[in-house]
C-alpha cells in the first residue's frame, strides 16, 4: 500500500509494507524540484535513515528495475 501527498514544496510518497511479518518501517520518499529524498525509520538506532538523490539517479533507478545484471547509461532521445 501506498499514499501520494502534495505538499507546499513536495511531493511525498509513503510506502507501507504489507508483506509478511516481520514488516518493515514505512519508507518515505520526498520529491522536491532539486532532489528526492529517501527516509526509513531505524528502530536499533532510534533514527530517521535519509538519503539524498538527484532526479538523474532517480531515474537510473526506475529503468534499474527491469534490467538485466550489467553497466548502463541511459542516453536521452534528441527531437
Amino acid at each position: 500500500m501506498f499514499t501520494i501527498e502534495h505538499e507546499f514544496d513536495s511531493t511525498v510518497i509513503t510506502l507501507v509494507d504489507e508483506d509478511n511479518v516481520p514488516l518493515a518501517e514505512d519508507v518515505t520518499i520526498n520529491a522536491f524540484a532539486e532532489c528526492v529524498t529517501v527516509e526509513q525509520y531505524d528502530p536499533r538506532t532510534d533514527s530517521v535513515q535519509k538519503i539524498t538523490l538527484s532526479h538523474f539517479q532517480v531515474r537510473d533507478l526506475a529503468a534499474a528495475l527491469d534490467l538485466p545484471e550489467g553497466v548502463y547509461r541511459l542516453i536521452e532521445e534528441k527531437d
